[in-house]
């Protein structure tokens, strides 16, 4: 369900093709995300989930793929159970 649902947030940012992403696509290198989209796709996420992801998430490069981006969406909806 997180899967289907980043994926569609970032088609949607990012003008892409379902097929153009899996969990193990790189952001950057498959992509070609910069830092700007990056921060637009984690807010979207947010707000998708209302959730909200710590600052370092953007700063030590801990989200380089798809998969980094739901575990750490999974990571904050725990929290919140």
């Amino acid at each position: 369900m997180e899967f289907e649902k980043v994926r569609a947030i970032i088609m949607e940012e990012l003008h892409l093709k379902e097929e153009d992403i899996t969990l193990d696509t790189n952001l950057s290198e498959d992509l070609g995300v910069d830092s700007l989209d990056l921060y637009q796709v984690i807010l979207n996420i947010q707000d998708e989930f209302d959730v909200e992801f710590p600052d370092e998430i953007f700063e030590n490069d801990s989200v380089k793929t798809v998969r980094d981006c739901v575990e750490a969406l999974k990571t904050e909806l725990a929290k919140k159970a």
